[in-house]
């Protein structure tokens, strides 16, 4: 599997368009964390995607840090030229891909943001694991942790798994994913 590294035209490019640096340290560590479990995964996974997708999916935020921030990022990506595969995981990462009726509730343009490729969902998964280390409101001895104590965090922690269906499609990513790398 050939190595990806991200690019520094693709960091400047998001602090052109308005990113915080704050935000642009996330969607790096985001970034990274994605590589990491691709590499750990069997199977030939699109790394430039995963790794694309992963800093770019926050772009909307240098509009909002509401829940539009995917919607409004997958606009701004369209017009700055990126690939609908990266505007697709910037618009759909929002509690990890909606329903049309989660859509309609939240506001946003209903249809179906469910997520499809194992590269959106890596990507999704890679977002939670880089809060649950980076936030502080879990104490870990190791970043690790986070994914094997992933289940009890987000029951544990609401801000993780935001609801119920929300849970329980993080849960189905974790194990998926976890299920990959044990077969590498």
């Amino acid at each position: 599997m050939a190595a990806y590294t991200i690019r520094e035209s693709d960091i400047n490019l998001l602090r052109q368009t308005g990113v915080s640096e704050d935000d642009i340290d996330h969607c790096v560590k985001v970034a990274q964390k994605a590589l990491e479990i691709a590499v750990r995964c069997a199977g030939g996974m699109d790394m430039e995607l995963i790794a694309r997708g992963a800093l770019f999916h926050d772009l909307g935020k240098s509009e909002t840090h509401d829940i539009e921030h995917g919607k409004i990022g997958a606009e701004l990506g369209k017009a700055l030229g990126l690939p609908t595969a990266i505007t697709d995981i910037m618009e759909k990462h929002i509690r990890g891909g909606l329903t049309p009726d989660e859509a309609r509730e939240l506001g946003l343009p209903v249809k179906d943001y469910s997520l499809k490729t194992i590269e959106e969902k890596i990507v999704i998964y890679a977002d939670r694991l880089v809060d649950i280390i980076y936030d502080g409101i879990v104490e870990l001895s190791k970043d690790k942790e986070a994914e094997d104590k992933f289940v009890e965090i987000l029951t544990k922690y609401p801000q993780y798994g935001k609801n119920e269906i929300t849970l329980r499609r993080y849960i189905a990513y974790h194990d998926e994913i976890q299920g990959l790398m044990a077969k590498a």
